[in-house]
């Protein structure tokens, strides 16, 4: 008898979600969904059903529907878990705090009739179950452009704010399953923008903007430039060329710190506009983004006039020198230290795209890492010797 009235609620809703569905409403699916979930979840860790419950149910509810796909034991059993991994969201769950003092309803989110189910067996209300909080984080909006099959990738994360990530990036991208478990496995949420830039207002390509973001890191080690080797005793003495020096003496390791698929294409090049010349300390070119690269270093903290003549560059080199089929130029600043939050407030208002990242040299690290790596002479000894084992 459970079984029988199991499979009458679970009947109903379906019915009811694929009336709402039918007229374009995705949310209502992920809300019958959801009121399934916690149907299933409320009778099997409980223990009220038996083995082998979801299998008498999808078999049976596949014979009164016939034609019913996405109803298998296998995707009950997702939607057990989408609502378990979600509960939060249910305003009758002992999870849901306090703290969510407002909440809109399905009904009020889709203009529906909350009284539509009224069934006497613990009914599967579609309407009232899920209960989104009205908070700054939670993306309303994007929970509800994310179809199913791609919210059973998503909720496997533990991670809240990865999962808040997840679903602004599929909705904001229209992302196939693949490409979202491509983006999960390579962690695109560890490896989020970390560099301080206005990439996501100046960039209007989705999959370049993304390209830039993931590409360049808050800050880098350059571990090659050792200040105290070049003879400069004291660290405010540094002169911006004199790193430039090292990074053109040594652009190989450059590239390497900052990424694959840059070329180098000078420094100090001349940029000149209506007789007024102009010197960009290090210009690159990247292939996956199809861009120009500027980078300006400076061996202090970082100023807001930095971004201005930063501006000026990539104006000029969009203008005058960037080719019909590339991108628009990107421009970095690279300093010594910069308050971030200072940054993403001073940088958001430019129309070019840049970012401000920071540095280090090989004579700022701990004593003990410093220790801890061989000296230039050391480490040929150890490549010579390297090479020596490989040939016998």
């Amino acid at each position: 008898m459970q079984i029988r009235q199991a499979i009458e609620a679970i009947k109903e809703a379906i019915l009811q979600g694929q009336y709402e569905a039918a007229q374009g409403v995705t949310r209502i699916q992920l809300a019958v969904y959801f009121g399934i979930g916690k149907y299933i979840s409320q009778h099997t860790r409980k223990n009220v059903w038996g083995t082998g419950a979801l299998e008498t149910i999808s078999n049976q509810l596949r014979r009164e529907l016939p034609g019913l796909r996405g109803y298998s034991a296998t995707s009950l059993k997702k939607m057990r878990l989408f609502y378990e991994n979600w509960i939060m969201l249910d305003a009758n769950s002992s999870v849901a705090t306090d703290e969510i003092k407002t909440t809109i309803t399905i009904a009020e989110i889709t203009s529906g009739n909350s009284s539509v189910i009224t069934d006497d067996l613990v009914a599967i209300d579609i309407y009232h179950t899920l209960m989104v909080p009205i908070t700054r984080e939670f993306p309303v909006e994007d929970f509800f452009k994310v179809p199913f099959t791609h919210h059973v990738e998503i909720y496997k994360l533990s991670d809240l704010l990865a999962r808040y990530y997840y679903l602004h990036r599929t909705a904001e991208e229209h992302l196939s399953v693949d490409d979202l478990k491509k983006l999960i496995k390579n962690d695109a949420y560890g490896h989020r923008e970390q560099m301080p830039s206005n990439f996501t207002k100046t960039i209007s390509n989705a999959a370049m903007m993304r390209k830039a973001v993931m590409m360049f890191k808050d800050s880098y080690m350059l571990d090659f430039i050792n200040v105290e080797e070049i003879g400069v005793r004291d660290n405010i003495d540094v002169d911006e060329r004199v790193v430039e020096k090292e990074i053109v003496n040594k652009v190989k390791n450059f590239i390497m710190t900052i990424g694959r698929d840059f070329t180098f294409m000078g420094n100090q090049q001349l940029l000149e506009v209506y007789g007024v010349e102009q010197f960009p300390d290090l210009l690159f070119f990247n292939r996956e983004l199809n861009a120009m690269v500027v980078i300006e270093l400076k061996t202090g903290e970082f100023k807001t006039s930095y971004l201005g003549q930063l501006m000026g560059y990539l104006t000029i080199l969009d203008e005058k020198v960037r080719k019909a089929h590339e991108n628009p130029s990107i421009g970095i600043v690279l300093c010594k230290s910069a308050n971030r939050e200072y940054v993403e407030f001073m940088i958001r208002d430019y129309t070019k795209p840049m970012g401000v990242a920071t540095y280090k040299t090989a004579d700022e690290m701990p004593e003990n890492y410093r220790k801890a790596l061989p000296d230039t002479e050391a480490l040929k000894k150890l490549l010579n010797e390297s090479v020596k084992e490989d040939k016998k």
